[in-house]
């Protein structure tokens, strides 16, 4: 979901995992080192211009996203039967996981900015020709997959070069301010995306809906171009090598950092354990309680409500002390929370439990996004950031079938349960080891 310069050690930071042999190096040419025309770093986040442009670029690229996955579905479902629909909404997820390491070694290749701004015209491009043959004529579900396909191999290199991008736009204290403003962006577009999706497809159909998507891509466009970003040293020879060979790289880097690799260790488990229950596991409990769709639009604006909130105090507040305890302590409480979810037979309490999911959940996952990018080396982050976004994105969605068939074999208790332990044990395993435990952010 990052620094104008490698990190420097703090007292809590490793150092001896330093880039060494395959690390980039002074005198190779780099894209997003700070340079004399670049704008000062060191005000607050929410003063700083270059930020606030990439803010404002992501908000608009979030809101494409979701008036776009919603005007796909409505118009698949409207053309085919349940089963076609699902498969052309789920044709962008098989790319996406598949080149999702892949795209984060092109985008510390190419550097982030550039791999940005290439996505976001690529999905804009697509979407309003898409949005033009619908008004035109009516393609069948073919062009809608074949879109969709477009979609996820896009989104295989964006997602790592956008969260590679922060550290490189922003000093290394405001990172989890930068973190609390990317989550109420996110929050933002999951709130309005969907009703503005909706708006354009009951005034003028799907193609109304799309070509709104490609209007919003575009619009991030002219702010991601206004971003001055220098050469970031990268390591001689990168360009002779192969983009593989960059991921190979990357790999040996993350699994040497004493810190950063016990840290995807904790965001894999976090992702295992949350996934099953918040997505499919919600919809089983809510039918069983009787609750209904109103149940889960009730307890899915809870958990955004206590999302949004976590997102508000680390963009006001700016910094947590002993933040890596702070994550460990608040994924324990929030795994507590979910299991608690399963035994509420009432919808108020249920939707205040969801609350305190949203908050605690928020909250660690922005520290521990705010600590990858941290610890990172600038030159290693897309990379870093596709391992960390695999586990939500290609394996943590593997648990979906297996949630819903536990559930039919041994009940929401039980299940919600064992969702609740494997966030329990992502917790206890940050308070366990040290580095993480002891982790300060810069301040």
């Amino acid at each position: 979901m990052t620094a104008l310069a490698p990190p420097a050690p703090t007292e809590n930071a490793p150092t001896e995992n330093a880039p060494t042999e395959n690390a980039p190096t002074e005198n190779a040419p780099t894209e997003n080192a700070p340079t004399e025309n670049a704008p000062a770093q060191n005000a607050p986040a929410h003063r700083n211009p270059q930020v606030l442009r990439w803010l404002g670029a992501y908000t608009a690229s979030t809101l494409g996203d979701s008036v776009f996955y919603l005007a796909l579905s409505w118009t698949a479902v409207s053309g085919g039967t349940p089963a076609q629909a699902g498969l052309v909404t789920a044709v962008s997820a098989v790319p996406r996981a598949l080149l999702l390491l892949v795209g984060g070694a092109i985008a510390d290749r190419l550097g982030p900015r550039r791999v940005v701004i290439a996505s976001d015209t690529v999905r804009c491009l697509v979407v309003l020709g898409l949005a033009a043959i619908l008004f035109l004529a009516s393609p069948g579900l073919w062009a809608l997959a074949a879109v969709a396909l477009v979609f996820g191999v896009v989104d295989a290199v964006f997602l790592p070069a956008v969260g590679a991008l922060p550290p490189r736009i922003a000093a290394r204290d405001q990172l989890a301010r930068v973190q609390g403003m990317r989550g109420l962006a996110s929050r933002l577009g999951a709130v309005l995306g969907a009703p503005l999706g909706g708006l354009a497809v009951a005034l003028g159909g799907s193609g109304t809906a799309f070509g709104l998507a490609g209007i919003l891509f575009a619009l991030s466009l002219p702010l991601l171009g206004a971003l001055r970003l220098g050469p970031l040293p990268r390591e001689e020879g990168a360009r002779d090598g192969t983009a593989l060979r960059d991921l190979a790289d990357g790999l040996r880097y993350l699994r040497g950092h004493r810190s950063l690799g016990p840290l995807m260790v904790v965001v894999l488990l976090a992702d295992l354990g949350f996934a099953g229950p918040l997505n499919v596991g919600l919809a089983i409990l809510s039918d069983q309680r009787g609750w209904g769709a109103t149940g889960i639009g009730w307890i899915l604006a809870g958990f955004g409500t206590g999302a949004g909130g976590a997102s508000l105090l680390l963009t006001v507040k700016g910094r947590v002390p002993r933040a890596g305890a702070v994550m460990g302590w608040t994924m324990l409480l929030g795994a507590v929370s979910i299991g608690a979810l399963a035994q509420l037979p009432q919808l108020p309490l249920a939707a205040l439990v969801a609350v305190s999911i949203g908050l605690l959940a928020g909250l660690s996952g922005a520290l521990c996004n705010a600590l990858v990018q941290t610890e990172c080396d600038p030159a290693y982050l897309g990379r870093v950031s596709a391992v960390s976004s695999l586990g939500s994105l290609g394996i943590a969605p593997l648990s979906f079938p297996l949630t819903g068939a536990a559930i039919g074999l041994w009940g929401t208790g039980p299940v919600f349960a064992v969702s609740a332990a494997v966030c329990a044990l992502s917790g206890a395993y940050a308070l366990a080891v040290p580095v993480l435990r002891r982790a300060e952010l810069p301040g």
